[in-house]
């Protein structure tokens, strides 16, 4: 019926065409008095040809309107047949469409150029900078002092802020490395709990550590890099007091801190990109990327994260660690 009334709507200079041209052959047939059967028949013949124009015209628009309704689902790419051309118009809008596609392809290829660029770049950029700092923390290894293990976390957060440059680009790319496996999810979580272990010490924070006892097909690699992500966050936010990471049921990574909580109007976006929240703007090294690549890099290995907090009651992450997503190589 909608399709009937659009229909109607778009022909209706024509049908109004009809009607005058209905009233002038009966104003003709007026004129010449003729008889009443001599008008009926050239008036039927004209109208039965009039109606079965317009069911014939009616089923091939809605054949048209169909095939490009299913057109509309596809993608650019996959669109190869148009329905066919029988109008000046038709043929006018689809040489308009292939320009408009043949445009996007090139604006493709330039921006695929570009991004490739600019990872190569970047990636070249990110090997270069870690020999400094390797460098750096190797020359502290023989400086045992407040300044040294200082400078150290320094470095250490520097190193946190170009893996995180390189996971943002990486996310973009077609081709994220990932390795999916089963892991033992108590080596992955204690290589980053030991990158973290001078943290605790000298500023003295409790780390409760549970023995997890669990595998999980995830990629390595990428689970590090949220699990370092929230666990900095934890430390970052956590003056003193305990930091206890522990598994739930079902399946569940739960990492638990008593800092200084999240504000009830910021918890529903903290995973938003480039949002900081109240403890953002008090904190003027937040950049409010961390946890959105966590929830990126969750959503893509079919894992999921969400968070529990109230201001002074401390944080509780939630990483579920679903399996049903996942292939194994």
């Amino acid at each position: 019926m909608e399709f009937l009334l659009k229909y109607l709507k778009f022909r209706r200079k024509v049908i109004f065409a009809f009607f005058i041209c209905f009233i002038l052959l009966l104003l003709s047939f007026a004129l010449y008095h003729l008889p009443l059967m001599a008008v009926v028949y050239p008036m039927g013949l004209f109208c039965l040809g009039s109606i079965l124009f317009t069911a014939v015209d009616v089923y091939r628009t809605l054949q048209k309107h169909n095939k490009l309704v299913q057109l509309q689902s596809l993608t650019a790419e996959l669109i190869d047949e148009m329905p066919s051309i029988e109008t000046q118009e038709d043929e006018d809008y689809q040489a308009i469409i292939h320009l408009l596609r043949d445009e996007q392809a090139q604006l493709k290829n330039r921006m695929e150029l570009r991004y490739a660029d600019m990872m190569d770049y970047y990636t070249t950029w990110v090997h270069q900078i870690k020999t400094p700092i390797a460098s750096m923390r190797l020359n502290l290894q023989n400086e045992d002092s407040e300044f040294s293990r200082k400078v150290a976390e320094d470095l250490q957060r520097i190193e946190q802020y170009v893996e995180m440059v390189l996971a943002f680009l990486r996310l973009d790319s077609e081709s994220t490395d990932y390795v999916i496996r089963r892991y033992d999810l108590d080596e992955i979580v204690k290589s980053v709990v030991r990158k973290f272990s001078t943290q605790f010490i000298r500023r003295k924070i409790r780390l409760q550590y549970e023995p997890l006892h669990t595998d999980v097909i995830t990629d390595e690699k990428w689970l590090s890099f949220v699990v370092e992500q929230v666990l900095s966050n934890a430390l970052k936010y956590t003056q003193n007091g305990t930091i206890s990471i522990s598994m739930e049921q079902p399946n569940t990574l739960c990492i638990r801190d008593t800092g200084i909580g999240i504000a009830a109007e910021d918890l529903p976006r903290i995973f938003d990109k480039g949002y900081t929240g109240y403890n953002g703007r008090s904190d003027k090294r937040a950049s409010g990327i961390g946890l959105h690549l966590c929830k990126r890099i969750c959503n893509n290995l079919g894992h999921t994260i969400k968070a529990e907090s109230a201001p002074g009651s401390g944080t509780v992450i939630r990483i579920g660690l679903d399996q049903s997503k996942m292939e194994l190589e």
